[in-house]
């Protein structure tokens, strides 16, 4: 599945606002199903690649990351270990995604389509160089537009569909607001603003950030589905309007925010232990 929020270092709603605009599941997948399924979709390689949007962390509070040399590796590789972040998916997934969407959805990534997307999505979710990235695919969109291609439509149209409830915006807000409180109560920073004040600049800012995410998350797709034809391209976003895919995406954005949500507050916490130039 594709996630390009990882990309853009988002941090995200909490669980409990999304989950309860979803509807309960008539029967909640067992365990041994929700494993399959992340497989499949490619939603476990999603949930490992929330590590590297650590990197962006101590400059969100104005801090240069090597100064702490390698103790940061560290405690980035403890605060985000793959293993808790998965078994808190799976625990979640249980008792959130019904039998029929998990179906509907194995159904579309087990196709020869579903698996060679997988294959490139999870390619570019492990691809540290989010900088590259995103420099290949705006040349990638700025040469579509030249010629006059239909397909940076199609790119946006897929892009809309992940995205359909527009989380993505209120998500980068809350959870940096989260990250800065928490910093702030562990000592990391001196925050001189309260949450009220916070949000009222954030939403100052809504459409220029707004745009900022739209353009990265196309040049991100153009990067990532730059090898399927345009054919392809489509099928995905028609798969993707699906409303069981939607149902599907919906779930898996918001246990994907949470987690990360969760990770950067404690990240916040730890941060204290840390100074500048420990290197040992």
């Amino acid at each position: 599945m594709t996630y390009h929020l990882r990309r853009l270092a988002l941090p995200f709603v909490l669980l409990l606002m999304a989950l309860a605009m979803l509807p309960a599941p008539t029967f909640a997948a067992g365990r041994d199903r929700i494993e399959a399924f992340l497989t499949t979709t490619g939603f476990d390689v999603a949930l490992e690649s929330i590590a590297l949007a650590s990197a962006s962390a101590p400059r969100m509070l104005g801090i240069d990351p090597e100064g702490f040399g390698s103790v940061w590796t560290r405690l980035t590789e403890e605060v985000f270990d793959t293993e808790d972040m998965h078994e808190t998916a799976v625990a979640i997934l249980e008792q959130t995604l019904s039998d029929e969407a998990l179906n509907h959805a194995v159904e579309f990534y087990a196709s020869d389509l579903g698996q060679r997307l997988v294959e490139a999505e999870n390619a570019s979710h492990m691809n540290e160089d989010d900088d590259a990235i995103q420099q290949q695919g705006q040349e990638i969109v700025a040469g579509l537009i030249k010629d006059g291609s239909k397909r940076v439509e199609s790119l946006k149209r897929m892009n809309a569909a992940i995205d359909s409830s527009g989380t993505a915006l209120r998500a980068l807000q809350e959870v940096q607001l989260r990250f800065l409180l928490a910093a702030s109560a562990s000592g990391v920073i001196d925050l001189q603003l309260s949450a009220d004040e916070l949000r009222q600049m954030m939403k100052q800012n809504e459409t220029s950030m707004r745009q900022a995410l739209q353009l990265s998350a196309l040049a991100g797709a153009a990067y990532t589905y730059q090898d399927f034809s345009d054919a392809d391209v489509i099928a995905y976003a028609e798969a993707l309007e699906q409303p069981l895919m939607q149902e599907v995406y919906e779930l898996l954005n918001a246990v994907q925010y949470e987690i990360m949500a969760m990770k950067f507050e404690v990240l916040a916490s730890r941060m204290a232990e840390l100074h500048p130039a420990q290197d040992i």
